[in-house]
């Protein structure tokens, strides 16, 4: 049953982490499919429930130009605007200008939806959702009925010769109108301006008879200025060659006068040069013999100098090295020393550790083998202690019977005076003394809780040793 109800709450856990995996994709991919980036070239507009304006009105559209924005989803939705520029023809006929006069303008305009802040957004307000022909046409519109306006406020002369004016006007007047629906004005150009009339064309002719006057005029007043020029200058011509023969005789004679007095003045600062430069070239030898024999000195000097550094340097480097090598050795010598003496000190400690660990071994040996002799013996350490003299019994007789097995009795020779005293004769007595001198077993036995056997009784062996003295003195 418990492990049931496991089961269950772990498929409930894994149910429930799948959900929220789930819910926070769908919110990931919400957030991705709804971040919208608005391209270079068009306008974003955002409608919906937008927020309020500063004096408390509802927004209509919210314009993004070149940026990226969420919309919110059910209550937001967007589209675009392009801002690909709109060529419109206006064929303007029959428009009346100031003089009454009717005229023929046609012109190409091209247009485009403004990215200025009010401005786009009254293009979001009144151009959303409509055709590019719509557009154009709208704006078509508009352009007519501010032509007309501007043409009617201009004579036929202005119009015609003062077309920047003009076209100033036109751009001005038609600028400020398309900036209502959300446009503006790129570039205006006209064409042509024609009349029913010939008005137009009669202001051309006219021009043109009286550039054609002017240019004529011009052309005789060039040919009678050209003529009188040329006598002028023939005359002038002939009065400046004498003249120039003249100066050209005397300045000949000046010059070669000229010429004369250069050479003669040549051939003296000559002269005077070669003096100059042969004393130069005499003083620039014996400075420069001077200079090499001060350079040789001097090099003899370095070159003096640089054997002796030379020399200098070689004692002290070899010197040096043997001291650096001496040194060295010396390290080496001291560092071999070192790890040798490291070496026994840590063999020595590990002799004496292992010494250490042997009699501990034995000593923790020999007490456990205490212990369970105690234990053996009831708990009793003197029936324990007993038993340990009883095992070691063997051993103490053997002890006994080493400490006499090497004395030589085969022949004993007694010399017995015959005073005896206590009734035992010398021999008796040398017996008795002999066996005295082996460890009192009979105490060993006492203190071990055992009697000792009969053989074994001191005091009867020496009543027998006595009892044979006496019959080998009889």
């Amino acid at each position: 049953m418990a492990n049931l109800i496991l089961s269950i709450s772990g498929g409930a856990i894994a149910g429930i982490i799948v959900a929220i995996v789930l819910i926070l994709t769908s919110i990931i991919l919400m957030f991705l499919t709804r971040y919208k980036k608005c391209p270079s070239d068009k306008i974003m507009v955002i409608y919906g429930k937008i927020g309020k304006n500063s004096d408390g009105t509802s927004r209509s559209a919210k314009c993004i130009h070149g940026g990226a924005a969420f919309v919110i989803p059910v209550i937001q939705a967007h589209a675009f605007l392009d801002l690909t520029p709109i060529s419109i023809s206006v064929d303007l006929k029959n428009a009346l200008s100031k003089q009454n006069i009717r005229v023929d303008v046609p012109s190409r305009f091209t247009v485009g939806i403004s990215t200025e802040s009010g401005v786009m957004q009254n293009a979001a307000e009144r151009l959303l959702g409509l055709s590019l022909s719509e557009i154009q046409e709208l704006a078509k519109d508009i352009i007519l009925g501010q032509l007309r306006l501007v043409i009617a406020t201009m004579e036929i002369e202005e119009i015609n010769n003062d077309r920047d004016k003009f076209l100033e006007a036109v751009s001005r007047n038609v600028e400020s109108e398309l900036k209502k629906i959300g446009l503006r004005l790129i570039n205006v150009n006209v064409t042509d301006i024609s009349d029913e009339s010939g008005y137009i064309s009669a202001l051309g002719k006219e021009a043109a008879a009286k550039a054609i006057n002017a240019a004529k005029i011009s052309v005789a007043e060039a040919d009678k200025e050209g003529s009188i020029g040329a006598a002028n200058a023939l005359k002038e011509q002939r009065i400046n060659v004498s003249q120039a023969e003249a100066d050209a005789i005397k300045g000949e004679n000046e010059a070669k006068a000229e010429i004369a007095n250069a050479q003669a003045t040549l051939r003296e600062k000559e002269a005077e040069a070669t003096k100059i430069a042969t004393v130069a070239e005499k003083t620039k030898n014996a400075e420069a013999l001077e200079a090499s024999y001060s350079a040789e000195k001097l090099a003899e000097t370095a070159r003096a100098d640089r054997e002796q550094a030379t020399l200098v340097a070689d004692v002290i480097v070899k010197t040096d090295i043997e001291k650096r090598r001496k040194e060295i050795e010396a390290e080496a010598e001291a560092e071999q020393i070192r790890r040798r003496a490291k070496g026994e000190a840590d063999a020595i400690y590990a002799k004496l550790e292992a010494q250490a660990r042997g009699i501990k071994a034995m000593l923790d040996n020999q007490a456990q083998g205490y212990a369970e002799i105690v234990k053996a013996a009831g708990g009793d350490a003197n029936a324990a202690m007993r038993l340990m003299i009883t095992d070691k019994m063997e051993n103490l007789v053997k002890a006994q019977v080493e400490a006499i097995k090497n004395v030589k009795i085969d022949k004993i020779t007694v010399w017995d005076s015959g005073n005896n005293s206590d009734g035992k004769t010398s021999t008796a007595n040398f017996l008795s003394g002999l066996m005295k001198s082996l460890p009192p077993l009979t105490d060993l036995f006492d203190m071990a809780g055992l009697q000792l056997p009969e053989i074994l009784n001191t005091e009867k062996k020496t009543e027998a040793v006595d009892t044979s003295d006496e019959a080998t003195a009889k």
